[in-house]
């Protein structure tokens, strides 16, 4: 189940031993400890609090002799680096900026854009978790067990594939159409559907699987460090690009994760500018969900609760997590209070006009996610909630994919297993699962 293939060309070690450019630091006891690549919680604290990583460079610095999301390896918790990987292309807007009255907006674009010189395979900022993920993640940890509602999954087949490490994808079976983005996923990406399920369901069905044999390992969403840290190279390009943080910050949320890394990443650019006597502040954090179904809404701003309905009602099902990170220690509560932010929200109608208005003005088109944060955008600066001279950061998180439908070669995929069972235990299926990734090779061999 361990066997290594020839293939340096993939990756490049740069760091000696695991985690010796930073450490792990609880955010409810503050206890420190050495990273082993595949740490997601605080063994005194549980599921009350985050890992969050703190690392040797004080200052922001760039690597330019890396690529994608490597560019800032200082402030990733790395080993090695990944090929394949992208980051996001940033610009001054002047169409939708110029719409909307607002002289100072920034657009963070993640997604397949030749133009801009963003060519993400997968049309989601999701790619720079998955590559970050696999830059930490031990060579020999066994099969990683990953659940998503789409974009997640696409990103992981994609990165997983290129690098050959075995992954299992547990996703809803409506999600199964969106991998054709990724192309040929190969023999060390495996699918398993859940017929009818949420994505709440396919978390709970993954974490059995990981229960049932110890050739699996939890992703761990979240809690992943390297997620986090990776969707923080959105923030730390914006700021390499314009060299200050901006005043406001949107972006369309599920979990939470991007936002979580972003108040990290600006932490981290605060008190480096503060070490060389500048005077960087937080930026406001006004994140943005789904009107039909909005869990972090409600318990911010709390809201009576949507129709039990309301996720299968969604324009954006990437943004539905019935149980996100809101009240732990390092969670939304926490980024939002601390950030002076908000929860807003916007229904089906308004985000599919925010769609139409952003390809018209920026000439791509953009996923589900984005259109709703583009939204919520629209309708701060009608209600005056943001000022027309601040400056904007907002995070377009998915785009170009209809363009890169027509100019990249995609693929129709089988799940390797569809169960009409979503609660059901998965044990039974596990050797088969198992099986299948041993008939192939297993591993990149680091030079």
């Amino acid at each position: 189940m361990k066997t290594p293939r020839s293939g340096g060309d993939l990756c490049r070690r740069y760091v000696i031993n695991s985690g010796d450019h930073y450490s792990l630091v609880c955010t409810r006891c503050g206890a420190r400890v050495a990273d082993d690549g595949m740490r997601s919680g605080c063994a005194l604290c549980g599921d009350d609090s985050m890992l969050r990583t703190e690392y040797e460079a004080e200052g922001f610095g760039v690597d330019p002799g890396a690529s994608g999301v490597f560019r800032y390896r200082q402030w990733l918790p790395v080993r090695r680096e990944v090929a394949g990987s992208g980051r996001p292309a940033v610009f001054r807007s002047e169409g939708l900026g110029g719409a909307l009255g607002l002289r100072d907006l920034w657009i963070s674009f993640s997604g397949y854009w030749p133009e801009r010189n963003c060519g993400m395979r997968s049309g989601t900022f999701k790619e720079l978790e998955a590559y970050t993920v696999l830059g930490r993640v031990p060579e020999d940890a066994g099969v990683m067990v990953v659940a998503s509602a789409g974009n997640t999954a696409a990103a992981f087949a994609a990165a997983c594939r290129d690098y050959a490490f075995p992954c299992l994808l547990v996703i809803p079976e409506r999600a199964v159409a969106g991998l054709a983005v990724a192309g040929e996923v190969g023999e060390h990406v495996k699918v398993v559907a859940l017929e009818g399920a949420t994505y709440n369901q396919a978390i709970a069905y993954s974490r059995r699987l990981v229960a049932s044999s110890p050739e699996f390992f939890a992703e761990g969403g979240v809690r992943n460090v390297g997620r986090r840290d990776g969707l923080a190279v959105v923030a730390l390009t914006a700021y390499e690009e314009t060299g200050r943080l901006p005043d406001f910050y949107f972006q369309g949320v599920g979990s939470g994760a991007g936002a979580i890394a972003t108040y990290e990443a600006a932490g981290r650019i605060i008190r480096a500018s503060a070490s060389s006597g500048g005077d960087e502040a937080m930026p406001r954090l006004f994140l943005c969900q789904n009107a039909e179904f909005a869990p972090l809404h409600e318990a911010w701003t709390g809201a009576e609760g949507a129709h039990p309905d309301g996720q299968r009602q969604v324009l954006a099902p990437e943004l539905v997590n019935a149980a996100p990170p809101f009240s732990l220690a390092g969670g939304v509560r926490d980024i939002l209070t601390h950030s002076a932010g908000e929860m807003l929200v916007a229904d089906r109608t308004s985000a599919l006009a925010a769609s139409a208005m952003f390809e018209e003005l920026e000439g791509v088109d953009i996923e589900p996610a984005a259109a709703v944060a583009v939204a919520c955008l629209r309708d701060a600066v009608l209600d005056g909630r943001v000022p027309k001279d601040a400056r904007i950061l907002l995070n377009v998180t998915g785009g170009g994919r209809r363009r890169s439908f027509a100019e990249l070669d995609g693929a129709s995929h089988r799940p390797d297993l569809r169960t009409a069972h979503p609660d059901s235990a998965p044990e039974a299926i596990s050797s088969d699962i198992l099986n299948s990734f041993s008939k192939g090779a297993r591993r990149v061999q680091l030079i």
